[in-house]
């Protein structure tokens, strides 16, 4: 790992198949222990059921109000502050209960790769 500075460029946000906005802030082959995600759930929307094999994730919420399915936990609604940890491998999705976007980051350990993704749905 080198020492750096990385620009924040919001114009590099993308829609992902799993029903979210994403915006890759750090996920780099070169710091492969952890990557960092924007992550935007419009109003009205849920992401898919999905699961990471190998990678543990933690959602720290930014804005909004939300519900997360986390493997067998019971729904849980969740607002700005709010930090939810998923184990490797652990079903999980999230909805968009509020009336504005619900934002996110997405912190992935070891890094974000898209072969570990695994939709469910």
């Amino acid at each position: 790992m080198k020492a750096r500075i990385l620009p924040h460029d919001p114009a590099g946000e993308y829609w992902f198949e799993e029903g979210c906005f994403v915006l890759e802030m750090l996920n780099d082959a070169d710091d492969p222990a952890l990557s960092v995600a924007h992550i935007r759930v419009p109003v009205g929307g849920t992401t898919r059921w999905h699961r990471l094999a190998g990678i543990a994730e933690r959602y720290l919420i930014q804005s909004g109000r939300g519900r997360v399915e986390v493997g067998d936990l019971p729904p849980q609604d969740v607002g700005a502050g709010a930090v939810v940890v998923i184990p490797p491998g652990v079903r999980q999705r999230v909805a968009n209960t509020g009336e504005s976007d619900l934002v996110f980051l997405a912190l992935c350990t070891p890094r974000f790769v898209p072969s570990a993704y695994a939709a469910l749905d």
